[in-house]
């Protein structure tokens, strides 16, 4: 019999993944209308939220997927002119990555949406509990990330 510590981790784990499919449908729904998808929108986000411009590395560590999946929705934010490519004098291989103005716009319509959303969940879930959910997950988070990933955030 599993210990019970490790059955309610697992069930946690569980739960993310079935959260993190309903928030893609969502987000996919949400977003498109605008013509973006849940990743195009993340990656968007990840670059708003750090205020600076970041590298694709940087990208795809702020929001948990890889370099290269970020490197492939940023060449698409690249095409539909929402993000702009900049050279990187740390890294001559590693441009770095900022909104432009339109991108900045749509990206700030696609969180309107998400802070309706927000709005109506938190009348559903108390700030404690969303709170202590936050604390576990960044605790999962913590013991899970490779040291090595830690590093390339702060790069």
């Amino acid at each position: 019999m599993p210990d019970a510590g490790a059955a309610a981790v697992t069930e946690l784990t569980l739960t993310v993944f079935r959260l993190n499919g309903v928030l893609l449908h969502w987000g996919d729904q949400r977003v498109s209308p605008l013509g973006l998808t849940s990743a195009r929108w993340q990656m968007l986000g990840a670059l708003a939220l750090a205020g600076r411009p970041l590298t694709a590395p940087q990208v795809g560590a702020a929001m948990g997927v890889t370099r290269q999946g970020a490197q492939k929705q940023l060449n698409l934010l690249l095409e539909q002119g929402l993000l702009e490519a900049r050279a990187n004098p740390a890294h001559r291989r590693s441009p770095l990555y900022l909104l432009t103005p339109h991108g900045l716009a749509l990206y700030r319509k696609a969180d309107r949406l998400w802070a309706a959303k927000a709005a109506e969940l938190a009348a559903r879930i108390p700030a404690a509990k969303a709170r202590a959910a936050t604390r576990a997950l960044e605790s999962m988070l913590h013991e899970l990330q490779p040291v090595n990933e830690l590093s390339e955030v702060a790069s």
